[in-house]
């Protein structure tokens, strides 16, 4: 269901007014603000998803107290909670946090609201995370309202676990391939499959998402701001061809509908890949998630998650991984060079995502520090010059 912005904001006056003095005791309510979860409420929805797993060691576990971690604004509102146990819980071992996205505040529900991000982010927790043999987190309770974009996700805390993604982390080879291996292991699963009409209906098309938040968020404007404000870190043989950038990206989200979809991560920018406990990669944070040709994630992930000379050495190789774990995988996947082609071709409406956010306008929210927004459009802007990627259409 498509919402304005003038209905979500009816919707959430309406939410206030039915939580007025409510307390929650079930999961069936779902939480309006973070001070509203009580021990009552994480328990009715933490303990089903957690005692399948122990059996009769979690019998009669019980949250006794919890409290607010720092609060952690951008797109979504996040919170990680600290919990307490009663002697069952602890005896069982249940966890000692947990971590949670939700999208309680008006600005979370904008954006993400109406390119469908909300839905498509809780229903994959819910319907695809269980089906795929990756490295991802696994939520606990996963729940949005489809009237007012209300959500909440609450995951297992994995912070001291992993390392998380920063544009200073530096990857081996082989953890850039193991990247590329969770991204054949997701695009395989649904190649072209009947469920993206059915049990996967609720994602947008990339076209559409991408569409969606161009047009409320003119990030047109704030693509070819955020182009000129990053001069110094562009190949001084592209910067002069800027007014070719945003064509391309158009023809390059075009080509999605006549290229074979998939589920798409979508957002698989380095910050969104974690080095797990074997020092393989995870990949978090799917509320930009649709269906689309596999060769946006491929391009996002390579160009921002390399150094550039690693880029460049490492490529054509990591490509060519990829395409043969689609293969044993059962997809008739395309040849090397037009696979290639696809690839030069993706790597548009990824730079746009952040030129866009580094050009934001000066009254809008900074989602990423500009460090960040720098050292990927310095990437991304190599490899499409290296690659000659404005004549590959």
């Amino acid at each position: 269901m498509d919402l304005s912005f003038a209905e979500i904001k009816r919707q959430f006056a309406l939410e206030a007014e039915r939580a007025a003095g409510r307390t929650l005791t079930s999961a069936d309510q779902l939480p309006l603000r973070y001070e509203e979860i009580t021990p009552a409420w994480l328990t009715s929805a933490l303990v089903p998803a957690l005692a399948p797993a122990l059996g009769s060691e979690s019998l009669g576990a019980e949250v006794v107290g919890l409290r607010l971690g720092e609060a952690d604004e951008g797109t979504s509102s996040r919170r990680r909670i600290q919990l307490t146990w009663n002697d069952a819980g602890q005896r069982a071992g249940l966890p000692a946090s947990v971590f949670c996205k939700s999208t309680f505040h008006l600005e979370n529900r904008y954006i993400i609201g109406m390119n469908g991000g909300i839905a498509a982010e809780t229903t994959f927790y819910n319907t695809v995370r269980p089906k795929l043999p990756i490295v991802a987190p696994e939520a606990l309770f996963s729940r949005y309202d489809p009237a007012s974009l209300n959500s909440l996700i609450i995951m297992r805390d994995i912070a001291d676990e992993v390392t998380f993604g920063s544009h200073e982390l530096t990857l081996t080879e082989e953890q850039a391939r193991s990247q590329l291996r969770l991204l054949a292991t997701l695009h395989a699963r649904y190649w072209d499959s009947p469920e993206l009409e059915t049990e996967l209906s609720v994602w947008n098309s990339w076209e559409k998402y991408f569409t969606i938040t161009v047009e409320e968020a003119g990030f047109g404007p704030s693509c070819a701001r955020g182009f000129q404000l990053a001069e110094d870190v562009i190949p001084a043989r592209l910067f002069p061809r800027a007014e070719e950038i945003w064509p391309a990206t158009l023809a390059c989200v075009a080509a999605h509908q006549r290229l074979p979809r998939t589920l798409l991560h979508s957002d698989p920018h380095l910050k969104n890949w974690f080095i797990a406990a074997d020092g393989g990669m995870g990949l978090n944070d799917w509320q930009c998630s649709s269906k689309g040709n596999w060769g946006r994630d491929v391009a996002y992930t390579i160009s921002t998650a390399l150094a550039v000379e690693d880029r460049r050495n490492w490529e054509r190789g990591l490509l060519g991984h990829y395409l043969e774990q689609l293969r044993a995988a059962g997809v008739v996947a395309p040849d090397f060079d037009e696979a290639w082609r696809i690839y030069r071709q993706q790597l548009f409406a990824a730079l746009a995502w952040w030129t866009g956010t580094l050009g934001q306008p000066p009254e809008a929210p900074k989602m990423q520090p500009a460090a960040t927004a720098l050292e990927f459009i310095r990437r991304m802007t190599h490899a499409i010059d290296d690659l000659d990627a404005l004549d590959a259409f």
